[in-house]
């Protein structure tokens, strides 16, 4: 696997070096970097929150000097259609990272929804395993806890396919690591994973 940016919730450089290119976001990627097929300057980044699509599209936003709106969702819709007409204008990229494309992102705004339905979308898709395997890892690491052999390939194959999970364990395997006084083991990620299904069930 490549890396390109960090997907998660702690402090990253703004480089390509951090983020980790897997089968579930490399179309994503390979659209970011092929600016030059849009139709239009602008394009629509989505993706599970945690899943390192904002980082991805500040990366993209400032190698091509662009322009990113992270949660469009959220913002001013009559901000958004003046960045597009902008875009178009200087013909530097304008990334918008939502939570849905439209029509899932109800826009009321009629030209801006006219502008956006001509606009690209890109998906990143949930970790395959690939992808969890190096994000435990690398988590790990920069927590400075390092796993006993055959923790991360035990783990890996069992903990549900989403960003959060992922964060969600290694929070888990920190804290029972550090109540325990011990290291982390094949045992004690078991242990941690029984405690997380039984929570998830009771919930």
């Amino acid at each position: 696997m490549n890396q390109i940016a960090l997907p998660l919730d702690w402090p990253a450089a703004e480089t390509e070096n951090a983020f980790i290119v897997s089968p579930s976001n490399a179309d994503a990627v390979r659209h970011l970097h092929s600016r030059g097929t849009w139709p239009v300057c602008a394009t629509i980044l989505t993706g599970p929150r945690k899943s390192g699509r904002s980082l991805l599209g500040r990366v993209i936003a400032a190698q091509t000097g662009g322009t990113l709106i992270d949660n469009a969702q959220d913002r001013d819709e009559t901000e958004i259609f003046h960045a597009w007409n902008e875009a178009q204008r200087t013909r530097r990229a304008l990334v918008l990272v939502a939570d849905a494309a439209p029509p899932e992102w109800q826009v009321k705004l009629i030209d801006l929804r006219s502008r956006l339905a001509a606009t690209p979308h890109v998906a990143i898709g949930d970790p395959d395993e690939a992808l969890i395997d190096r994000l435990i890892t690398m988590l790990l690491e920069r927590r400075g806890l390092i796993p006993q052999h055959g923790v991360v390939p035990y783990l890996t194959p069992r903990v549900e396919r989403s960003h959060h999970a992922v964060i969600a364990l290694v929070d888990a395997l920190d804290a029972a690591s550090l109540a325990s006084h011990r290291a982390i083991t094949v045992p004690l990620a078991r242990a941690v994973l029984s405690s997380i299904d039984a929570s998830a069930a009771a919930g």
